[in-house]
């Protein structure tokens, strides 16, 4: 193995072996077919369902596994919290594999009171209340789940029996202050932001779509995306899961994920 000297180009860096910068993979470790997740813990639990681990990379919050699911090529990668995490994972990882398929697996805030917590949304447009996909599109462009990943997800929600929701997502840029919290100590600007999604029809808080799908629609390279989330709280209703229900509401999560590459996977090779 060759000897690794550190990045060698400002630009886009990566070590001799081809390795990226932040997430350590190289060409050649990764499937086309790739579940995002925000918590390394979660990518550890993806892992543990497969057959067969082929890789294993960690490097700061970047833990990447790739493996084998019920027979198919399939890698899982955590990613951090937020849109500037995200951004690093998909562009890094776009450069290990040809025409690569990202579907996040995350958790969020529900908004209507009718999304029970345990719930899973899945996400059909994500609004850009955040300024990293601020450098790919102007403000007033739209970004969206790919259409073939989007309905897998919900045929796999269906077959899988779980509680879901498909429509319009908000990704912010803080978990607190820009989601609208009312927390002691640190007033905010956006008390009224809970409503105001609400009327605009919005299902959900999350930190990550909104800027998968940003890339995905100016990459220059052929690139799905989708996302999941569990619900973990209900803004309206001001609650929140328990443990127990929590880690449920995950393997569920993970569940759609796994099942919907799968559909993806069969209908690329079949075309059905």
């Amino acid at each position: 193995m060759k000897k690794v000297r550190g990045p060698c180009s400002s630009e886009e860096p990566k070590d001799e072996e081809g390795r990226q910068y932040h997430i350590s993979v190289a060409p050649g470790e990764l499937s086309q077919y790739i579940l995002l997740c925000g918590d390394p813990a979660r990518a550890e639990r993806v892992k543990n369902l497969f057959e067969k681990v082929n890789y294993e990379r960690r490097h700061r919050e970047y833990v990447t596994f790739t493996g084998v699911y019920h027979g198919l090529p399939i890698s899982v990668m955590s990613t951090g919290i937020g849109c500037d995490n995200t951004e690093i994972a998909v562009i890094e990882a776009s450069h290990c594999i040809k025409d690569p398929t990202f579907v996040r697996i995350g958790s969020c805030g529900a908004i209507p009171a009718r999304i029970k917590l345990g719930d899973l949304v899945i996400t059909t447009e994500a609004l850009r209340r955040e300024s990293t996909s601020d450098s790919y599109l102007p403000k007033n462009i739209r970004v969206h789940s790919s259409k073939e990943v989007r309905n897998a997800l919900i045929e796999a929600a269906k077959e899988l029996g779980c509680r879901y929701h498909v429509g319009k997502t908000c990704t912010t840029s803080s978990f607190y202050g820009d989601q609208g919290r009312e927390i002691k100590g640190f007033p905010t600007r956006n008390k009224d932001l809970v409503r105001r999604m609400r009327k605009k029809g919005v299902l959900n808080f999350e930190m990550e779509s909104s800027t998968l799908f940003a890339l995905a629609k100016v990459s220059t390279y052929k690139i799905r995306v989708g996302a999941v989330c569990a619900v973990y709280a209900n803004r309206e209703s001001k609650s929140f899961i328990s443990a127990k229900e929590m880690k449920d509401a995950e393997m569920r999560c993970i569940l759609t994920g796994l099942k919907a590459i799968e559909k993806l996977y069969k209908a690329d090779k079949t075309g059905f």
